[in-house]
């Protein structure tokens, strides 16, 4: 069995943000694989392990993205691949799915794992656009997964409640929290991982150009939204508490 996996690299959920010149500066801030992209990675070796196959990290990113991947490699992955070109850096969704698309048009696989969105961002697009773009079925922000005869039962959240749904395989799944307990690399998994192929390709080994991958949104300004105004405590009788409450709401609040 041949199971790819998509990841992505981003700030650690506990990193203090901060804005240079309207965008989001990386200056000393920690990078880690997306947390639902491990549950994806986590749930791929899975497979291999009972199953038998090869597990293949794929990402789009720079040289940093490196250490993410091998992180995965670290966990149980057999090997990686990492899309990097100048064109990329300014990207978007589409950008990302474009490029993965046409790296996994020439690999062999059974099934596609992704996390069901990057912490960074909360898009969500890049699985389904990916499926789209492969002509692939696909499952998203799935919480189960059990592999049958050329299919796989998987449960998704849905509003309200879940769902269960049949998938013929090759398909595209996206991990949500819940699906599995994610392990910790181990030191010889982190030994290992050194020595396992980490492969790094640009657009024109994949046959693409800039134009391709020209994102379809652009990001003008990014800031960090006003500081918490402190709260206020309101004195007095219930009756005119109460009516002062009721003031604010309306005309400060306008809540209501």
């Amino acid at each position: 069995m041949k199971i790819v996996t998509c990841i992505k690299q981003t700030f650690d959920t506990e990193a203090k943000i901060t804005i240079e010149n309207g965008k989001v500066s990386d200056q000393g801030v920690n990078l880690i694989v997306n947390p639902y992209d491990e549950f994806a990675v986590e749930e791929s070796i899975r497979l291999k392990e009972k199953n038998g196959g090869e597990v293949v990290v794929v990402s789009v990113g720079n040289d940093k993205t490196q250490e993410a991947l091998r992180y995965c490699l670290a966990m149980g992955a057999d090997r990686a691949v990492l899309i990097q070109d100048p064109a990329l850096e300014n990207g978007d969704n589409h950008s990302a799915a474009v490029a993965l698309a046409k790296l996994l048009a020439d690999m062999e696989y059974d099934l596609i794992f992704c996390g069901k969105e990057a912490v960074d961002d909360g898009a969500a697009q890049v699985p389904s656009r990916l499926a789209e773009k492969l002509d692939l079925p696909q499952a998203n922000v799935i919480t189960s997964f059990e592999l049958g005869d050329g299919q796989a039962t998987v449960t998704r959240e849905i509003d309200g409640g879940t769902e269960t749904l049949e998938v013929q395989l090759p398909a595209v799944f996206s991990a949500q929290k819940g699906l599995n307990e994610v392990r910790y690399p181990s030191l010889p998994g982190i030994m290992k991982a050194k020595r396992k192929e980490l492969k790094v390709v640009s657009l024109a080994d994949l046959g693409l150009s800039a134009e391709d991958v020209a994102p379809k949104a652009e990001l003008v300004q990014a800031e960090l939204p006003p500081p918490r105004k402190a709260g206020r405590v309101l004195k007095g009788e219930v009756e005119e508490v109460v009516a002062e409450l009721v003031k604010l709401l309306q005309e400060e609040a306008k809540v209501i």
